[in-house]
């Protein structure tokens, strides 16, 4: 909403304050700034001037006057122009030599088309009153010569740009600003909307309202004689262009004035083209409507109507249409002023996709009892401008519609703010508000008569008086305040008017016993276990695509295939919800190669959706008016997909950095296995490894990750065909398991902390070449019993020295007991019964023995 600060001072006597402190004034109270612009403080030694002579230079191609202007000097202006809607006589704005108009251009005395310029004569656009014009600015006969055309004219103004929430819908007109600027000065407010008006005299034309639902009031009033030739006054259309709108005719010009000033929106017919009584009412099936902007438009059963016996002539509250528009021929109008349902206007609006003026402000509520003021308003502004005559009589139809009545305890604003306000305090800012505030509670058929269904009780709040001892009071809202509907509501404009500033900061206490259950501690713990190690966390989008899990070379019987597929994907290409993560977290790969950092390595931690095998096709869809039956939470949950937790990573490149110390690694398939493992340590299971192959991973380079049976994840080197696919680096390594499935047998025990000393050996040992190395592992475990500490892999030797076909793995065991030290024979004994487990279960033999 734009808002010129000189027609907002017409009804507030706003102090000696500038546009910044009165901005910063509303934005306190709840309308917040967007922008404030000056117009007209730039220009200078513009005049009021009259043509005596005109002289037309023929020799030029495009039409060229030299002028001879009085503007009130001893000797008059000579001043070439190219403008031709103007005549000797006529009364202009003049620049002269030295002035400054909008934008910084300056005007100077120079030689133009062999004539001296001494000055310009100015149109609309060069003073800044419009975008465009089609000529010259002519000024009324009687306009004093020499006069100051900025003072005159009233050009030196600024406007505030607001920004009006959905709920402050009154805010969208100069009264309403101006109702809040003047409680929040403090000053007088001079209502434009308290004007008497005409009520009797019969109808003016005859309408009904056929449909209360959506539309409790109408009125129309006509005026005759008008004369479409008429222009719009000048301080009209400055105002209207300063507002942002474009000046059209004195007719839609009135209209679009008085709502910009009072909140009302307008519709003007010619009343040559109405046929017959006048009704509003809903469309019926297959009815259709040119509207002004000359589209057909296929209307919609809810769809609000203003029709007449030819059928419908105006979509209420929207757009009018094109049948009943105000022409250049038109001297009889009606004036249409109306109370729509708000609700009803949005939908239909939006079903259109027609946002105009109008149905911004009836789509926030317009004050239910400013039809017959603004009617009047603009019935007056045509009569006096247009030379019209208003036709006696009004008419009005109109639906009873019961006040809105909110109970509340007067301290409940003080209870929401935390801070106690009296309540005097409430009563008093409500009243600025424009509520009426009466003592007690009301009762069904009281002192204003309202209805049971128009009293609101504010939920539990009534109930709370009794127990509280605290009196309530009743609080009726004002007409053009359709948004206090709760007690909150009524809270709200206690603690604005009072001052968001004045509010204490308080923060709330926690309550006991909350905190990050185990499994977000535990994605916290792997999330910084990896970081540690050297990953990179991001975050995909979790869509994929047919084509991602091509690349991924699955089967089509894989299971990773069965996705749940979005009904409203953001992308046609990734309809899908992602089943695995690698396809995000390869994609983020390559895009990171690709832009020059080719070490990468990536984790993620997020959801997969598992569709359910016999899962519906969709789940429902649910209405909000009620909670749903258990049958359809059941149909709710089965229709779900499962959702496990997950996490991968993906690694390419050197893992251990190059550079003056020496040469790097490169990453492989080890390190992967390497991160499920860190992954397993912060979950407190021990992870087995296994080679398998599984589709992305390489027949040979793909490990099986188990807790227990339970297979849990895959890690190792990418498939060459998954690398071409999505244009990875060679031998890209990549990792992912299910979180939700690490789950440790019982609770997490502290290992003792044993004070003797550690006794380590090692042992080295030839297996066959295709022995994998956790089934040594697992068997020198086996076999060192409860003595073993821990067990470390530090060497793989294969060579002639082991023989064809074999390799040699060597191992440091850590043996410590927890309440003595060691001797030499138990050491001995338990290294001895390891080697002997692993003989028997892998055919190891001891190197070198």
């Amino acid at each position: 909403m734009k808002v010129p600060l000189s027609w907002l001072r017409e009804y507030v006597d706003l102090p000696a304050v500038t546009a910044h402190e009165v901005a910063d004034k509303l934005t306190a109270a709840g309308l917040k700034l967007e922008n404030i612009a000056s117009h007209g403080h730039e220009i200078k030694n513009v005049v009021v001037g009259r043509v005596l002579e005109i002289e037309e230079l023929a020799e030029f191609k495009k039409p060229i006057r030299h002028c001879k202007v009085d503007v009130g000097e001893a000797v008059p202006r000579e001043i070439v122009c190219g403008a031709v809607n103007f005549v000797a006589g006529d009364v202009v704005p003049v620049a002269l030599p030295g002035a400054v108009l909008p934008g910084g251009f300056e005007i100077g005395s120079r030689k133009t088309y062999g004539r001296l310029s001494d000055g310009m004569i100015c149109s609309e656009a060069e003073l800044g009153i419009a975008e465009s014009s089609p000529g010259i600015l002519v000024l009324p006969a009687d306009t004093v010569i020499g006069a100051d055309v900025v003072e005159l004219l009233g050009l030196r103004d600024d406007v505030l740009e607001l920004e009006i929430t959905p709920d402050c819908g009154y805010a969208l007109s100069i009264r309403g600003v101006a109702r809040e600027a003047a409680t929040a000065f403090g000053v007088a407010f001079r209502d434009p909307a308290a004007i008497d008006y005409p009520v009797a005299g019969g109808a003016s034309h005859p309408a009904s309202i056929a449909d209360p639902t959506a539309c409790d009031r109408f009125v129309l009033r006509a005026v005759s004689g008008f004369d479409p030739a008429a222009p719009s006054p000048l301080w009209m259309r400055v105002r209207l262009a300063r507002s942002g709108m474009r000046p059209v005719s004195l007719a839609v010009d009135v209209t679009n004035y008085v709502m910009l000033e009072l909140g009302q929106p307008l519709h003007a017919f010619d009343r040559a083209t109405v046929q017959g009584e006048i009704v509003v009412r809903r469309a019926e099936p297959g009815e259709t409507l040119e509207t002004l902007d000359h589209v057909v438009r296929k209307l919609h059963e809810e769809d609000i109507l203003i029709t007449d016996d030819s059928g419908p002539i105006s979509m209420a509250g929207t757009m009018g249409g094109l049948a009943t528009e105000i022409s250049e021929g038109s001297t009889d109008i009606l004036i249409e002023a109306a109370h729509f349902s708000a609700t009803g206007i949005a939908r239909e609006s939006r079903r259109h996709n027609l946002v105009s003026e109008a149905s911004k402000r009836f789509e926030r509520g317009v004050d239910r009892e400013l039809p017959l003021a603004a009617s009047w308003r603009a019935v007056d502004l045509l009569c006096t401008l247009g030379g019209g005559t208003a036709e006696p009589g009004v008419t009005h139809a109109s639906v009873e519609v019961a006040p809105v009545a909110i109970t509340i305890p007067a301290g409940h604003p003080g209870r929401v703010a935390g801070v106690p306000y009296s309540k005097e305090t409430v009563v008093w800012r409500l009243e600025q508000v424009g509520c009426e505030v009466v003592d007690g509670a009301v009762a069904q058929g009281g002192e204003h008569g309202v209805a049971a269904s128009g009293v609101v009780s504010g939920g539990d709040l009534a109930g709370k008086l009794a127990v509280t001892g605290e009196n309530p009071i009743t609080v009726y809202p004002p007409s053009w305040r359709t948004d206090l509907t709760d007690p909150n509501d009524l809270a709200e404009e206690v603690i604005r008017l009072e001052g968001y500033d004045r509010l204490p900061s308080v923060l709330p206490a926690a309550p006991a016993g909350a905190g990050l259950t185990e499994t977000q501690r535990l994605r916290r713990r792997v999330g910084r276990a990896l970081a540690l190690s050297g990953y990179v966390e991001v975050l995909s989008y979790p869509f994929i695509g047919v084509r991602d899990l091509d690349g991924l070379q699955l089967p089509e019987d894989d299971a990773r295939r069965r996705a749940t597929r979005l009904v409203n994907p953001l992308s046609e290409d990734e309809p899908l919800m992602r089943t695995t993560l690698l396809p995000g977290l390869l994609k983020t790969l390559v895009r990171n190669v690709g832009r020059g950092f080719a070490d990468v390595a990536l984790f993620e931690t997020g959801l997969v959706y598992r569709p359910k095998p016999e899962a519906p096709a969709t789940a429902p869809i649910l209405k909000v008016d009620r909670r749903p039956t258990d049958d359809e939470r059941d149909w709710i949950e089965a229709a779900l997909p499962d959702q496990p937790v997950r996490v991968a990573v993906v690694l390419a490149g050197e893992f251990d950095r190059s550079g003056w110390w020496g040469p790097g690694r490169a990453a492989s398939w080890a390190d992967a296995i390497e991160a499920a493992r860190s992954v397993a340590r912060e979950a407190g299971v021990l992870l087995d490894v296994r080679a398998d192959r599984h589709e992305p991973w390489h027949p040979g380079r793909c490990a099986a990750l188990y807790v227990g049976d339970t297979l849990v994840g895959h890690a190792g080197e990418l498939h060459p065909r998954v690398v071409e696919a999505y244009g990875l680096p060679p031998r890209t390594a990549a990792m992912e398991l299910e979180l939700s499935r690490l789950t440790p047998a019982g609770p997490a025990q502290t290992p003792p902390v044993s004070t003797y000393p550690v006794a380590t050996q090692d042992v080295a040992l030839i297996v066959p070449a295709d022995t994998p190395v956790t089934a040594v592992e697992a068997a020198l475990r086996a076999g060192a019993g409860e003595l073993l500490e821990s067990i470390r892999l530090f060497d793989v030797y294969a060579g002639a020295q082991v023989g064809a076909g074999n390799k040699s793995l060597a191992y440091t065991l850590r043996f410590r007991a927890p309440d003595r030290t060691l001797t030499a024979e138990e050491i001995t004994a338990a290294r001895e019964a390891a080697v002997a487990v692993a003989a028997e279960r892998t055919g190891a033999q001891l190197r070198g023995a």
